[in-house]
């Protein structure tokens, strides 16, 4: 009956969604693989080293297919790396990683690497029924609504968990997933006024927002159940000693199998012939042959820049240039000598203005470094030994729009930096002032090393199109059933990174590398 009410477009839209979200089924794959003949014939290219690029062609190595994966960078990773500043080892981006009893979990552990990984349970979580508690003494008289609300975010996250398990069965979403379906097109202020009415509450329903990029009015409602109701029912880790320990051990799987990795080489151009792709030209000119490639790079840069004029159909580059890039980062890390464990005692605390959220985004937006809400995390607080003896890891960070630094844009290009350092320099000071203000007193006289990234260098080191942190923005229109898919219009290329499905953070690029991986195997006839 369901199927008769739905357009269809909503139902092929539904049935590919569920199909590509459906478990692995390695009996299916390893069947089809018997038959490949010489793998050999089958070779593939992935352009970075990402994670979802990673995922992708761990994937492929471990089932016998010759992957090559091509990173302009010297290491692996991506975002999900680490770097050295003296006598520091800097995180680059990991705060948090939900890695227990779900997709994410499924996806390493298939690939042998879940066991490798040390986790650290951060400290001071709260569970579903704690934070119902909590909020209820704060809002007593929105008790109802509070507890609706949280149940409704983890049972999505536990659907969309049942879901990531079936394998290949007929998948009728409105009856067997009902809450992930009454949530697809609703923002998460949607989400939060059908349960809650006080302002203040509905903000703290929806901390943790700038981890997906959007405030309520605009961010979707699917995408922050699945991401915050996983975390409250499953808890989050910290990957020891760093996040880079996740990136080396999927780059050790494709090389000690069938892949191996090119580090200092981009990828110049994707070579296509009769609308099927051929090959990957590298900026030195040599030319990979491949029956399918997985873009680990931008969807704007891939789609724009890298495929030959008029190979694209003109009704798919509209549809991007609908989609917006995410917001990017303004961060500054510290390395102190001083142990600053007994002034702060939380791995992780929260600045944000009376002003509410829509207007704390505006000021990332503006990249209005005295107004923008920001987090302070200090490591040391996780384990010992993050730090040397006597000294602390402390990283500043605040979302940040674009606009601030595209005046520099053009002269950062070309090598011409000085009024761009001036700037940076700037923007460190102010935000090292907060924090001295608001969490550790006397913090400027700490500091051992100093460094900072801009929009401008998250540019630099992933050539994403503004800095961008999440790939494409998760609005209603590009989340969830309707997410760009990872399968594109270009026969044998596929997306594997945040601009695809289902988009961003670690389990989000994860998945997407899944996907293509998946996708290529049932476009062969797996």
């Amino acid at each position: 009956m369901f199927e008769e009410e739905m357009s269809r477009r909503s139902f092929m839209t539904l049935s590919a969604i569920t199909a590509t979200s459906l478990a692995l089924d390695w009996s299916r794959i390893n069947a089809f693989a018997a038959t490949m003949g010489n793998k050999a014939n089958y070779p593939v290219v992935v352009i970075g080293a990402g994670l979802g690029g990673l995922c992708a062609a761990a994937y492929l190595s471990k089932l016998g297919i010759p992957v090559t994966v091509v990173e302009q960078h010297t290491i692996p990773g991506g975002y999900a790396t680490a770097f050295e500043r003296g006598d520091f080892t800097f995180e680059v981006s990991l705060h948090q990683i939900s890695i227990n009893n779900n997709a994410t979990a499924a996806i390493l552990r298939g690939l042998g690497i879940l066991d490798k990984l040390q986790l650290i349970s951060l400290p001071g979580q709260q569970g579903p029924e704690s934070l119902i508690e909590t909020l209820t003494k704060q809002f007593p008289s929105e008790k109802d609504g509070i507890k609706g609300f949280i149940k409704e975010i983890t049972g999505i996250s536990d659907e969309i968990s049942s879901l990531s398990r079936e394998k290949g069965r007929s998948v009728k979403m409105p009856l067997q997933y009902p809450k992930m379906w009454s949530v697809k097109d609703k923002t998460l202020a949607d989400l939060l006024s059908s349960y809650v009415k006080d302002p203040e509450l509905k903000d703290l329903l929806a901390l943790g927002w700038g981890a997906y990029g959007l405030p309520p009015s605009k961010l979707s409602g699917f995408f922050f159940a699945a991401a915050r109701g996983g975390s409250l029912r499953n808890g989050s880790y910290y990957i020891r000693p760093r996040s880079q320990a996740l990136s080396n051990a999927l780059a050790e799987t494709i090389t000690s199998s069938a892949g191996k990795i090119l580090y200092g080489t981009a990828a110049r151009n994707i070579r296509v012939m009769n609308g099927a792709v051929e090959g990957v030209e590298l900026q030195d000119g040599r030319i990979l042959p491949a029956v399918a490639v997985a873009s680990n790079a931008s969807a704007l840069t891939t789609f724009k820049k890298m495929l030959p004029p008029g190979s694209v159909p003109s009704d798919y580059l509209k549809k991007l240039d609908g989609y917006s890039p995410s917001i990017s980062s303004f961060t500054v890390w510290l390395g102190l000598n001083k142990d600053v464990r007994g002034i702060i005692k939380t791995y992780r605390a929260g600045f944000r203005t009376d002003r509410g959220i829509e207007a704390d985004y505006q000021s990332c937006v503006k990249g209005d470094i005295e107004q923008v809400p920001y987090t302070i995390s200090v490591y040391d607080n996780l384990f010992e030994g993050y730090s040397r003896p006597g000294k602390s890891t402390v990283t500043l960070l605040c979302l940040c729009g674009y606009e601030p630094w595209r005046k520099f844009e053009s002269d950062y290009h070309s090598g011409r930096k000085s009024a761009y350092y001036i700037e940076k320099e700037r923007r460190t000071r102010g935000l090292i002032a907060r924090a001295e203000k608001d969490f550790i007193p006397g913090l400027s006289s700490m500091i051992e090393v100093k460094e900072s990234a801009t929009p401008l260098t998250n540019w630099y080191f992933t050539r994403n199109p503004e800095g961008a942190i999440y790939g494409f923005d998760q609005t209603v229109d590009n989340a969830f059933m309707n997410r760009l898919d990872c399968r594109t219009p270009i026969k044998g290329l596929y997306l594997a990174s945040a601009w695809g499905n289902p988009g961003g953070g670690y389990g989000g690029v994860l998945s997407s590398g899944e996907r293509a991986f998946k996708m290529m195997v049932e476009d062969w006839g797996g």
